[in-house]
């Protein structure tokens, strides 16, 4: 090999080491960035210059433990969609896979938005921050967390990730793709965020971009990927094996409790766990339709453990005290009035669960009922009007009849370990209840919803390939200074009782609140 050949390869090592290093796009000011990694940000800025500095982070490389976006989309496709939506990104995933990452990004784009309302997405901010939440890593929301000024950068269209992005972590500015909308709805297609992103780094940055200390953190194969973070001075990296060992964040480190989210989905749904929701619903359809006709059919001593084989099983904890109560109140045949069962609201099916516990029938009192869970019901129900006096008059009347009821005093379901706010009419209907603490496990599907169908909340329940139900029968802590104590102090007093004997906080938010949240709407949905 002469030496003009020599040179000629030399050459071309040194172009393609530099094609390596600084890809294409980026400016020459790129090559003075300093580049460290991201532990040694709180060695080398005190914790006051944080408070003063604005970080620009990437999403999913600096904060979201999981590698692969196809988890949210599916979210967004099953939840925004429906269950064929979502068959649809599942089957087209080996193709996202085999494309290029941006092709790959716009046909999951395409498949999940084209033809939803924009109007009526609420996904981003309803259901996607509880997954995101789970999935953020510890070590990376430390460093966003110290950071006074925050701007976010993410691959995701902007409207999966701004809600979670501002309402959770006091995000300033969002930067992601927005999608094209023709005549309210989505077309499934990404516009070209160039002249927002322009926009935006004026109206956030101003004219003082070069006074501006900037600081960038994300991953190292992706950090350069948008042209916000050629502004910043300093740019601290994880690299993929950092990530691998960042832990989950911690339930009591999350920056703003997570108290309400709706959805279907109980799991983060990655391409295999949708594999087996796919393979599984079919054959779970039968399981719940048998398990719903043995609940109908069958005395509770037969259905008990037949349910408990088919994976719906249940766990009652009864205090000695209140063990004695319930024996002397299913003895006493003669007894004028019936008994009040006062448990927090987990799913439909707390009624059920209770008189399972308790091995006798009783009455629920609801809301709002479908027609379809009536007929389903094995136990019979009355509709609360909430007109606090004819509903008085109901609760009076049945109790009176000597039914045993059961009373939600939340109004409304929680699926997070907290207990909404009691409302205090059950007080003063009787001082002789008995609390129960009520706690529902699914593996799949959650039986709530907000803003879904209503009358799919018990098929959803039973579709689930297991589910435990918790009941703590508790005794009825009132004193003899009951008189002295208002009725909203004895609420507040049951609830306080309920939640600490599950290991849950209280609460002063209402039905009003969650439907507000959710669906936009003061519960009439």
């Amino acid at each position: 090999m002469d030496r003009k050949m020599l040179q000629h390869l030399f050459f071309l090592y040194k172009f393609l080491f530099k094609l390596l290093c600084y890809p294409q796009g980026h400016n020459l000011k790129s090559k003075s960035l300093k580049y460290m990694r991201y532990e040694s940000m709180a060695d080398k800025h005190t914790p006051e210059e944080l408070l003063n500095t604005t970080l620009v982070f990437e999403v999913e490389g600096g904060l979201l433990r999981s590698n692969s976006l196809f988890p949210y989309f599916m979210l967004v496709a099953f939840e925004g969609g429906g269950l064929l939506r979502g068959l649809v990104l599942f089957l087209f995933y080996p193709l996202v896979c085999l494309v290029s990452k941006e092709r790959g990004l716009k046909i999951m784009v395409f498949i999940c938005f084209f033809g939803i309302k924009k109007d009526n997405f609420r996904i981003g901010r309803t259901i996607l921050p509880k997954f995101f939440m789970e999935d953020l890593g510890f070590e990376g929301f430390e460093v966003v967390r110290r950071c006074g000024r925050k701007v976010g950068v993410s691959e995701l269209p902007r409207v999966m990730v701004e809600g979670f992005l501002k309402d959770y972590l006091d995000v300033d500015c969002v930067f992601g793709k927005d999608l094209k909308v023709v005549c309210g709805y989505f077309v499934g297609m990404m516009e070209d965020e160039t002249t927002r992103t322009s926009f935006l780094m004026k109206d956030v940055f101003g004219d003082m971009k070069s006074d501006c200390h900037l600081i960038g953190f994300g991953t190292s194969n992706k950090i350069l990927d948008h042209q916000l973070f050629s502004l910043c001075k300093e740019i601290y990296l994880a690299s993929k094996a950092d990530k691998r060992r960042w832990r989950a964040l911690p339930r009591d480190k999350y920056p703003k409790p997570l108290i309400f989210h709706d959805g279907r989905i109980a799991f983060m749904p990655t391409y295999l766990d949708t594999l087996a929701m796919i393979v599984w619903v079919p054959f779970g359809l039968g399981v719940g339709i048998l398990r719903i006709i043995i609940t109908m059919s069958f005395p509770y001593t037969i259905a008990i453990p037949i349910l408990c084989f088919t994976g719906m099983s249940g766990r009652r904890y009864t205090r000695s005290f209140a063990k004695n109560k319930l024996r002397a109140s299913s003895t006493n045949q003669n007894k004028s009035k019936g008994t009040l069962y006062v448990c927090n609201h987990r799913t439909l099916l707390d009624p059920i669960y209770i008189s399972m516990a308790i091995m006798k029938p009783v009455t629920a009192l609801t809301y709002s009922v479908s027609p379809l869970s009536e007929l389903l019901s094995p136990i019979k129900t009355f509709h609360l009007s909430r007109n606090k006096e004819k509903d008085y008059k109901i609760m009076e009347t049945l109790l009176n009849q000597n039914h045993d009821v059961v009373l939600c005093p939340e109004g409304t379901t929680c699926r997070e370990p907290y207990v909404l706010r009691f409302s205090p009419l059950f007080a003063e209907i009787s001082n002789d209840f008995i609390p129960v603490a009520l706690d529902a496990k699914v593996s799949m599907f959650y039986g709530t919803t907000a803003s879904g169908f209503k009358f799919l909340d018990p098929l959803f329940f039973v579709l689930n390939p297991t589910a435990i139900y918790h009941i703590k029968i508790l005794e009825n802590l009132l004193d003899a200074n009951i008189v002295e104590q208002s009725r909203i102090e004895i609420a507040n007093r049951v609830q306080k009782q309920i939640a600490e004997a599950l290991g849950f906080q209280c609460t002063n938010l209402t039905r009003r609140d969650k439907y507000m949240v959710l669906a936009g709407n003061e519960g009439v949905v």
